[in-house]
């Protein structure tokens, strides 16, 4: 997982500036690619597995509890 550090000048009411500096992560959760692979082994569907990888955590809770 990638980190970019935004950096933004925000002014206040009274004129004055002040930097703000975000991190901001880019990547795939590890919920998400779990949900990903365990929906791509069961039902052999890349799109079923990308709606999945979107669920994240819940679907991986929602498969055990269902079927194991």
């Amino acid at each position: 997982m990638s980190q970019e550090i935004i950096e933004e000048t925000e002014i206040r009411p009274d004129g004055s500036k002040r930097i703000v500096k975000r991190t901001v992560e880019k990547g795939v959760s590890f919920g998400s690619s779990l949900a990903m692979v365990i929906s791509f082994v069961t039902w052999k569907s890349v799109f079923w597995a990308i709606i999945h990888g979107l669920f994240g955590w819940a679907y991986v809770i929602y498969y055990f509890i269902k079927y194991r």
